[in-house]
């Protein structure tokens, strides 16, 4: 053997060391950065402000027989179904989707149940989202009509 392979085959097992060590090193980085990712998408995504600036707005309970009681609210809430939950206007079952709204103003209405349901509605239109999704807007009117 010459002299340089003599050398190089003592530096063989450093460099594979020191190799085997910055992997080692970017597999570690890696999975942190992986978890710290993980972790603030959580956090961004249960991020929602429940709270905000005061506004006042207007509710309309419109019931099966067609009678209708209306409400004046002032709420800090942000969204519809918080600040009518809060009011004990509201209630339901949590889904996936937020709020699944089976009771208004006292009145119990679920499709499973008795082939009718609360339909939402923004102004005279029907609403784009759900209660849970819905901002509320100062000045607003907004109903649950069971349909």
């Amino acid at each position: 053997m010459t002299e340089e392979c003599v050398m190089l085959s003592f530096l063989v097992p450093f460099i594979s060391n020191k190799l085997n060590r910055g992997m080692k090193m970017k597999r570690i980085l890696s999975l942190t950065l992986a978890l710290l990712m993980l972790f603030a998408s959580f956090a961004l995504v249960s991020c929602r402000e429940e709270d905000g600036d005061e506004k006042s707005f207007t509710f309309i309970a419109v019931h099966a027989d067609g009678t209708s009681k209306s409400f004046e609210i002032t709420t800090t809430k942000n969204y519809l179904a918080d600040a009518l939950v809060e009011e004990g206007i509201i209630s339901g079952e949590d889904s996936q989707y937020g709020l699944y709204v089976t009771t208004v103003n006292g009145e119990y209405h679920k499709w499973e149940d008795d082939g009718k349901y609360w339909a939402l509605y923004e102004g005279d239109a029907m609403a784009a989202t759900g209660a849970s999704s819905l901002e509320i807007k100062d000045g607003a009117t907004y109903s649950f009509k069971a349909e």
